[in-house]
């Protein structure tokens, strides 16, 4: 039963196969002894050291268990811990299983016996820049990536100006690893420059598609991250999906001309429930709740605002040629579709069909 419960879980995970790798790892320390938990997603694993040995596509807890040591002398070597100038060795504990919404994880415990003050992380840097190891100790939370590899542990937690700045980088990042958000976003503005009778007209019909795509994920996004309405994850991710494929098609087959915006703003709502389960895997401060919120929050708009302003002159600039209104918007558009129809599936059914 339980090799069924991970065979299933890998399966959902790869339907989110465009999710950013993320690991959790959370520390506690207690009179000169560390205790830790450290979550890995098994499809990263996959990638790093392979685990499925029969190789048909699906990871059972026995191949799991299998490969416990290799699991945990990989990982291991790539997470040190420090009392200030001196290492603090790792024990590997036991090795479990949990699902997280994008998948099977595999659960490492460990403890190290001393006061450690810093932790430093370099899972998957080697294989993939866009890794982060999302960290919860007492000294609250923190993103640790190829440019922050390290993080300081026992002091007071970080100042409000600071989780503000993390978590605004954050949303910024993740609009941009985003791809299904940018895609949408995208198709909505790809056919707001053609009907334009200047470069303010055009502006303006992309600041109201953007606006009203900004507000309506800010109120699911801060519904959802407060915990006040919650929706499940394969249904969110399938309709962000659906959402894509809708908005791509209305250019190649034109059903709404007028109202892009109102597009932008229906399906803004289910965008911000996707936004929100990647703060949920970041965690909000307790302390700095509603700051950390606003942040991130920021930090998208400031993503989606960069994306603005390189698409606008170059589409405007390039907006009466056939190459721009046959090629890129009607070519681009149906490959966008496709795509995401190819998303669709795969979340919707947990499948993998192999063109992502």
């Amino acid at each position: 039963m339980r090799s069924v419960i991970v065979v299933l879980a890998l399966a959902c995970g790869l339907a989110h196969a465009h999710k950013p790798s993320d690991s959790y790892l959370s520390i506690q320390g207690e009179a000169g002894l560390v205790r830790g938990q450290w979550d890995i997603a098994l499809r990263d694993l996959e990638h790093g050291i392979g685990l499925d040995a029969d190789g048909d596509g699906s990871i059972t807890w026995g191949e799991l268990k299998r490969k416990q040591a290799e699991i945990q002398s990989y990982a291991f070597a790539r997470l040190a811990l420090r009392a200030g100038a001196h290492a603090c060795p790792i024990q590997p504990g036991e090795l479990l299983f949990d699902e997280h919404s994008d998948g099977g994880y595999a659960v490492l415990t460990f403890s190290a016996p001393c006061a450690a003050s810093e932790v430093r992380y370099a899972l998957f840097f080697d294989l993939d820049p866009t890794h982060r190891g999302l960290l919860k100790a007492a000294s609250g939370t923190a993103v640790l990536s190829p440019e922050r590899p390290s993080a300081e542990l026992g002091k007071d937690a970080r100042p409000a100006w600071r989780q503000f700045l993390d978590y605004g980088f954050e949303g910024a990042w993740h609009i941009w690893i985003g791809f299904d958000h940018i895609l949408f976003l995208v198709s909505l503005l790809l056919p707001s420059v053609l009907a334009a009778t200047g470069f303010r007209p055009a502006l303006w019909e992309v600041v109201k598609v953007v606006t009203a795509f900004t507000v309506a994920h800010s109120i699911t996004l801060a519904l959802a991250a407060l915990s006040v309405v919650e929706l499940p994850s394969r249904l969110v991710e399938s309709v962000i999906a659906a959402s894509v494929v809708l908005a791509a098609l209305n250019n190649v087959w034109p059903v709404v001309r007028r109202g892009r915006w109102l597009i932008a703003f229906v399906f803004g709502l289910v965008h911000g429930f996707g936004f929100a389960s990647v703060l949920a895997d970041l965690g909000l401060p307790r302390e700095h709740l509603l700051v950390a919120l606003l942040g991130f929050n920021l930090g998208v708009e400031a993503g989606q605002l960069a994306i603005v302003a390189l698409f606008l002159p170059i589409a405007y600039a390039i907006r009466d040629t056939w190459a721009y209104r046959r090629a890129v918007v009607v070519g681009g558009s149906a490959a966008i579709a496709l795509l995401a129809a190819v998303w669709m599936v795969e979340r919707a059914f947990g499948l993998q069909l192999g063109l992502v």
